[in-house]
């Protein structure tokens, strides 16, 4: 399956006291980027989170949005950890006799200290649980949306294959009169400039110019690569870089063809080829 590196995944999931929701977007990037939003609660699995998005995504710029709003009940109730506590307040004992000068904890700053209240609301191990399984369930709707714009982009890709092949065909077999017409009119101009000359040496002459106006090596490389270019867009996988490498092939012998050109044809062909590359160039960009 042929993958963009544009798509979006929402998911929202309820807990006992409050709402986890979560975003995963992107766009195209040269490599992947990973941007992580959340809330401090869930700051100590940002690895995880993380190494689960880069297992199931190799380019893109990507965001990860995470939104916990916990709701406050009736039934909450808040317990003091002793333990905890008594710690704590051993340490500020030792800080004090070490350092006199230093200002002694509130009530408020203890009670904000983290670990010192209990509650009855979801458990940090539990919370963060849910949020890795919410993640993966996201980046499964994520991938299956990248692969539906992924097969849009091949069909389009493969229509500019076949216009690509149409123009190719169609300039072919026109090749050898084109030739002949322009070589007949370049040896009237040369009778007529230069007068008696040896036919011999015009005919010389004329064969090692016909090789350099030649383009029949250029259409069928450019059949080759775009053959090349079927043959990735039907195996699927990572396949942006090969393809933009093939853009740039494609482009140089359309380049080429362009600059041998004697008539208006080829010269028109090379310039619709062109057009039809960098259309393809501009999707290729979005391909994973």
């Amino acid at each position: 399956m042929i993958l963009s590196m544009t798509g979006f995944a929402s998911i929202s999931r309820d807990f006992p006291g409050g709402l986890l929701s979560l975003e995963v977007r992107a766009v195209n990037h040269r490599y992947l980027d990973v941007q992580m939003r959340l809330p401090e609660e869930l700051r100590v699995i940002e690895p995880q989170l993380r190494e689960m998005v880069s297992s199931r995504v190799t380019r893109g710029k990507l965001e990860c949005r995470v939104g916990l709003n916990q709701l406050e009940t009736d039934t909450t109730t808040l317990e003091l950890n002793a333990q905890a506590l008594d710690s704590l307040l051993l340490v500020a004992a030792q800080v004090e006799q070490r350092a006199p000068q230093a200002k002694g904890l509130s009530v408020g700053e203890l009670l904000r200290w983290p670990g010192i209240l209990k509650s009855n609301s979801l458990p940090p191990e539990v919370l963060q649980q849910l949020c890795l399984q919410s993640l993966a369930t996201a980046l499964e709707d994520f991938n299956a949306s990248r692969g539906r714009e992924g097969e849009k982009l091949k069909i389009i890709l493969q229509e500019r294959v076949t216009s690509m092949e149409t123009i190719i065909a169609g300039i072919k077999p026109k090749l050898p009169l084109i030739l002949e017409a322009y070589m007949n009119k370049l040896s009237g101009r040369l009778q007529e400039a230069l007068g008696n000359v040896e036919d011999d040496r015009i005919k010389q002459e004329f064969a090692l110019f016909a090789q350099k106006i030649d383009v029949d090596e250029e259409l069928s490389r450019l059949t080759t690569h775009l053959s090349e270019v079927k043959r990735i867009l039907k195996t699927g996988g990572q396949t942006g870089k090969r393809l933009d490498f093939l853009m740039q092939e494609l482009n140089r012998e359309a380049n080429t063809l362009g600059s041998k050109s004697v008539s208006t044809e080829t010269t028109q062909a090379s310039v619709e080829l062109k057009v039809l590359i960098e259309q393809m160039r501009e999707q290729i960009q979005n391909i994973e």
